[in-house]
């Protein structure tokens, strides 16, 4: 299989693969495989997700509304520091 690259595509994998330490052959493989395998662990979750609703084994938004609430709330969630303070308000649920 050849893979074709216009010059600065092929510029820019090799500064990418000098920074890895690999030729850009390998780097554009180990990239390939990678996809390869991310996309077969994403259907097999897909898969895993859809038997479990056939099970009826899910959470229902309220459900997990209970579980933010109580795993954000003051005295038993975690310490939020301030810069998280603004994105906690997206997940009040009152």
């Amino acid at each position: 299989m050849e893979v074709h690259f216009t010059p600065e595509e092929e510029t820019q994998l090799a500064k990418v693969a000098s920074t890895a330490g690999t030729d850009p052959e390998a780097l554009v493989k180990r990239a390939a495989l990678r996809l390869l395998e991310d996309d077969a662990r994403f259907i097999e979750a897909v898969l895993h997700g859809e038997a479990a609703l056939e099970r009826g084994d899910y959470l229902r938004h309220e459900h997990m509304a209970d579980r933010l609430r109580r795993f954000y709330s003051p005295d038993g969630g975690p310490v939020v520091n301030s810069s998280r303070r603004r994105s906690r308000a997206y997940l009040r649920m009152d």
